[in-house]
């Protein structure tokens, strides 16, 4: 399927992060939709570092490429001679989506440079080659402002949301002096579909509801659940506005979310009636300070700049996940 009228047969397309969640599924979207694309891959993969929240460090998995054809460069984006390799290239568009996206790394300055300097590099890189550069922002960067979550209003409430937001602002600035650069972020909200398993445990609670239904054990969920919202989007629609905003009119930053609010118990029946499950749940006290209690994306301007209408609700996105979630259980995660 091609969102848009851009013909990426032949045009050079770099991926960064391109082994983790959405930027594999963006190789293989262009591999399978457009196989003359050229499709660089840019990602440091997992070594086995963590974090001291116990986290890893990085989920770029090669079980997310199996599929793939294109070339891989394994490189850090904090690393300059890494980078360089970059230089043998002439693209036509830049999906940046390599990050540390763990909202609970709360140690800043490993944060902002590997997502904030790597992004002035890139942008230098894109305006050099006469790119469009597409990059990952964040629902984060709206910590816990009232639904719906708008652009231009923001407070986040952890490093990895300041970093985002810093990202947007690097851009418009950029742009402002470079008016040639056409740079659009976008803020997803919940992403959850096929190639997250190798998140571990940030990888999203539908996946990990799914499991631990296929185990046999009850869901887990927080006390008050019947009122914890989130939009929660499928991957394939994240893979839409990312193609598509390669034909925005414009530069900025854009919602990338339903527009609609979904219960964290909503997913439980769902599953269960995907799965043909029918287990008491199981509630616990929600051990986290600053949690986002309701997310709603506002997509009128993501409609209206780039044409984005989204495809999947949740009961059909976790339709279409069941069997991923049934073929990675019991999956071993190294």
């Amino acid at each position: 399927m091609n969102y848009n009228d851009i013909n990426f047969n032949n045009k050079q397309i770099l991926i960064t992060g391109g082994a983790g969640f959405i930027g594999s599924n963006l190789a293989l979207y262009f591999e399978k939709n457009f196989p003359e694309a050229k499709i660089v891959i840019f990602d440091c993969f997992r070594n086995g570092e963590k974090f001291e929240n116990g986290n890893l460090k990085s989920f770029g998995h090669y079980k997310n490429l199996i599929n793939f054809s294109g070339k891989i460069i394994c490189g850090n984006i904090n690393s300059k001679s890494d980078l360089s390799l970059l230089n043998d290239y002439k693209f036509d568009f830049i999906f940046h989506h390599a990050a540390i996206s763990d909202t609970r790394v709360y140690n800043q300055e490993e944060v902002f440079k590997t997502n904030l300097n790597s992004f002035y590099w890139l942008l230098e890189l894109a305006k050099s080659h006469k790119a469009i550069i597409i990059y990952a922002s964040s629902a984060a960067t709206y910590g816990s402002l009232p639904s719906p979550q708008t652009v231009g209003s923001e407070l986040p409430e952890n490093p990895y949301g300041y970093s985002k937001l810093a990202m947007d602002r690097v851009a418009r600035n950029y742009v402002k002096e470079n008016p040639k650069v056409k740079a659009v972020g976008l803020r997803f909200f919940n992403v959850y579909g096929p190639g997250e398993y190798f998140k571990n445990t940030t990888a999203s609670m539908i996946i990990q509801l799914g499991h631990q239904l296929l185990k046999g054990n009850s869901p887990r969920l927080f006390f008050g659940s019947e009122k914890i919202y989130r939009d929660f989007i499928y991957i394939d629609d994240v893979i839409q506005a990312n193609i598509k905003s390669c034909s925005s009119p414009e530069s900025g930053v854009l919602n990338v979310g339903t527009g609609a609010a979904r219960s964290f118990k909503d997913i439980v029946d769902i599953l269960q009636h995907e799965l043909g499950t029918n287990l008491a749940i199981e509630f616990f006290d929600n051990p986290y300070k600053g949690y986002q209690f309701h997310t709603q994306a506002d997509i009128e301007l993501t409609k209206k700049l780039i044409g984005f209408t989204p495809l999947f609700s949740l009961e059909k996105g976790i339709k279409s996940y069941i069997p991923y979630i049934k073929n990675t259980f019991g999956e071993s995660l190294e």
